[in-house]
């Protein structure tokens, strides 16, 4: 079965995938890895998940709906886990019109 999981490299997506790829599912990330907290560890949470064989992943962000389309189109998931989102209030409150 293969699923797809935005947000994969936070801290949440990185455990989910981490638990579906044991379980021997494939497993597509997508993450903007944006900069709002250190983006080196989740280059880290990454780099662990890259040595499974059933992980691929792709830097995207899912606000950019012709990339999103372009994952569906070729990956075709069976299922997607949504666990994306911008980190922190601050941000929201700073710019309230790019969650528009």
């Amino acid at each position: 079965m293969k699923i797809l999981v935005t947000g994969s490299a936070g801290f949440i997506g990185y455990h989910l995938c981490n638990s579906l790829l044991n379980d021997g599912y494939d497993v597509l990330g997508i993450d903007n890895i944006n900069d709002y907290y250190n983006k080196n560890l989740k280059l880290e949470r990454l780099q662990i998940l890259k040595k499974y064989n059933n992980f691929n992943f792709k830097k995207i962000d899912i606000s950019n709906r012709r990339h999103v389309a372009k994952i569906f189109k070729n990956f075709k998931p069976n299922k997607v886990i949504n666990l994306a989102a911008q980190s922190g209030v601050r941000f929201s409150i700073e710019n309230p019109y790019s969650y528009i």
